[in-house]
């Protein structure tokens, strides 16, 4: 799936504006011998990204030591909700650092018990406990644990079963990736748990069919009886796209989940924290769930995820059994706090809400310009895609997506890789706190790289 970007450096025009500047060939040549160590010690699997080393990364610009800036579609793969290196944040950590705290295991801490009240005090009612953690897998694991136990606890040995979705991605780790549905991802595992299946995902583009009863149908053929399944996983949008459920086949979901007792957890770990353009993405579908899986955006930096769910599924274990070395850091809890009251006293999930429709009209001109190669466009609040196949064929062309991609990097327009099961899908996902000219500035130079890239 993925694709590996040539470190050769190559002359491109030079490109100056307020959001981008571009004044050596691509990579900077001086920067190659640093990529080229990380090639040297690093796997494979670590090649994937454009070739910017970065240097610094402030607000909603990337740049690098030798006078190149990017205007940043990436935010770190979702993480910098609140901006890269916003002072608020810089400054909570650095007074952390400085107080002498910096790790300290599950021994209490002011830090971790203003962050997990803060959390808590942004979830539905109901939702009243948070397990700090580090990843999004660490945060996926925990919920396919709790469900399970609960599933146990209420209905006995067989209550274990866990029903993800196709195309779904919920970490790389064995139990997360067993619930997502990723092809290629889950040959390594081999003995794979006959009690998680996947069902197809209503995205209305790859699965046409949207409703309800496929889900029900899919169950009836893997053999695993609705009274026998613990919960239901899903993104609140899948990633690869980023593609969302109809309204109403969450809404019988929902239903359906309560019907058989079964737990509804929401992997918030992309969708949390304003960038659907409200502070969680379910927000959307109008339900509630048991679970709530977040991580990235949360601290707009350092590594920190948790689940937050009903009193009566968290303490499930009693002291000491769920427990993780680094939960709730305390420099990491300080960036997660600053990161949170800026998303919220900066109201940056309403400022995704107002630019949404100013995304999406321009990457639906862009898609009206290329209909036979732009499949699917897609999003809500700040994070969208265009879903690149093969001219006039649903058929997904992950060479043309890599194209489009490198083309942006190269004019100052910095994307991840290429994502989706197929390597597919060009995202969208920049800081909440672009403005509208920036906003539209990206625009024009993801138009001009696909009109480039369609043309060759």
């Amino acid at each position: 799936m993925g694709k590996e970007f040539d470190i050769t450096p190559k002359d491109v025009p030079r490109v100056e504006t307020k959001y981008r500047r571009i004044v050596t060939p691509l990579p900077a040549p001086d920067s190659v011998e640093t990529l080229e160590r990380l090639r040297e010690f690093e796997p494979i699997s670590m090649r994937g990204q454009p070739p910017v080393v970065w240097d610094r990364a402030e607000d909603v610009s990337v740049f690098d030591k030798y006078g190149n800036m990017w205007l940043d579609w990436s935010s770190g793969v979702l993480v910098s909700n609140a901006g890269h290196g916003m002072p608020e944040v810089r400054q909570a950590v650095i007074e952390q650092a400085e107080s002498g705290l910096l790790h300290n295991y599950c021994f209490p801490s002011e830090e971790r018990a203003e962050l997990a009240s803060f959390i808590v005090g942004l979830a539905p009612d109901g939702l009243d406990k948070v397990f700090l953690l580090t990843t999004g897998s660490e945060a996926t694991e925990c919920a396919i644990k709790l469900a399970r136990s609960h599933g146990i606890q209420e209905g006995g040995d067989k209550k274990i079963g866990i029903v993800g979705f196709e195309r779904g991605f919920h970490g790389r780790t064995l139990g997360a990736q067993q619930a997502g549905g990723m092809p290629g991802q889950k040959g390594w595992i081999v003995n794979e748990d006959p009690a998680i299946v996947q069902a197809p995902f209503p995205d209305g583009y790859w699965t046409e069919d949207t409703s309800f009863d496929v889900f029900c149908r899919t169950l009836q053929e893997r053999g695993l009886e609705p009274d026998h399944v613990a919960g239901v996983m899903l993104e609140t949008y899948q990633g690869v796209g980023p593609d969302f459920a109809p309204v109403a086949y969450v809404e019988a979901l929902a239903e359906w989940c309560q019907a058989h007792g079964a737990l509804l957890i929401f992997d918030e770990v992309q969708a949390g924290f304003g960038r659907c353009g409200t502070m969680w993405g379910f927000e959307h579908y109008g339900v509630e769930p048991d679970l709530i899986c977040f991580g990235k955006g949360v601290s707009s930096s350092l590594p920190l995820s948790g689940v937050i769910g009903r009193r009566a599924i968290m303490d499930q274990y009693p002291p000491g059994s769920m427990t993780s070395t680094h939960t709730g850091n305390p420099v990491c809890a300080a960036a997660a706090l600053a990161s949170l009251k800026k998303i919220v006293n900066d109201g940056l999930a309403e400022n995704a809400a107002r630019l949404e429709p100013i995304l999406m009209a321009g990457l639906k001109e862009i898609q009206h310009r290329h209909p036979s190669v732009v499949g699917n466009c897609t999003g809500r609040g700040l994070v969208a895609g265009l879903q690149i196949v093969k001219p006039d064929r649903k058929e997904p062309d992950p060479d043309l997506a890599f194209d489009i991609v490198e083309r942006c990097f190269h004019k100052g327009l910095l994307f991840f890789a290429p994502v989706g099961s197929w390597g597919q899908t060009v995202k969208v996902s920049p800081p909440l706190t672009i403005t509208q000219e920036a906003l539209e500035e990206g625009l024009s130079v993801l138009a001009e790289s696909i009109d480039e890239a369609v043309s060759a």
